[in-house]
Parts: structure tokens; C-alpha cells; sequence
């Protein structure tokens, strides 16, 4: 009987561990990059993480999009973000890991060929 409600408490623990930490990613974050081209923009991120699964969207100039496919697993983030240029849908692909009120994301585009990096910080 002990060992089982050891068991359970283990359980409990690790999981109040993952929501603990799944809120640490829930907010706003502000990032200012450069493109592939060379062209400087800002996404504006608001996230919320339950468990490790993430919803939000991600603001730009070209407009609010809805994440698709988010997780997070520890310090680690990734979703999908689906873009509509001059009547083309594409994918954006963004991963990365989270330290503190910062977000260091790859983005991928399209198919991958072509990458760029940029660091979000949490807007307080």
C-alpha cells in the first residue's frame, strides 16, 4: 500500500513538474530579426502552454496567424505557422528552446530552404 501511494505521489509531482514548467512559456514575446533578404521585422508571440501542448498565435505585419502543431517538452518549443503570400500558402516551421525570459528560435520556410534564427524576450 505504501509503495502505491508512493507511486501516485511520484506521478503527481512529476506532472505538477511539466505544468510548472509549461507555464514559464505562457506569454507575450516580442522578437526583432532579420529575414533571409535582409529585411528587419517584428513578431510578436502570445503563447499559452498547458501540459506540453501550445496554442497562440504569432503577429506580424503581414498579419495574426493561429499556431498549429505547438509543443513543448522541457525548455524546448516547436510549432507551425501557415502563411498566405500573393495567394500561396506556406509554412513556417519554429523550434527552439526557452531560458529565462528569452526564446531562441530556428525558423524554417517552406520546405527548409530557407532558414533564419531570431531571439524573442518575454514582454513584461
Amino acid at each position: 500500500m505504501k509503495l502505491r501511494m508512493l507511486g501516485w505521489f511520484g506521478a503527481l509531482l512529476a506532472l505538477a513538474a511539466v505544468t510548472v514548467w509549461a507555464a514559464e512559456v505562457t506569454g507575450k514575446w516580442k522578437a526583432e530579426f532579420q529575414t533571409p533578404n535582409g529585411d528587419t521585422r517584428t513578431s510578436i508571440f502570445n503563447l499559452k502552454a498547458e501540459g506540453e501542448k501550445l496554442t497562440g498565435t504569432v503577429e506580424s505585419p503581414r498579419g495574426s496567424a493561429e499556431i498549429q502543431e505547438g509543443k513543448v517538452s522541457g525548455d524546448a518549443v516547436s510549432f507551425v505557422v501557415i502563411r498566405n503570400f500573393n495567394g500561396n500558402e506556406f509554412k513556417m516551421r519554429y523550434s527552439g528552446k526557452v531560458a529565462g525570459d528569452e526564446m531562441k528560435l530556428k525558423v524554417e520556410i517552406g520546405d527548409g530552404d530557407r532558414t533564419f534564427e531570431m531571439t524573442a524576450k518575454r514582454e513584461k
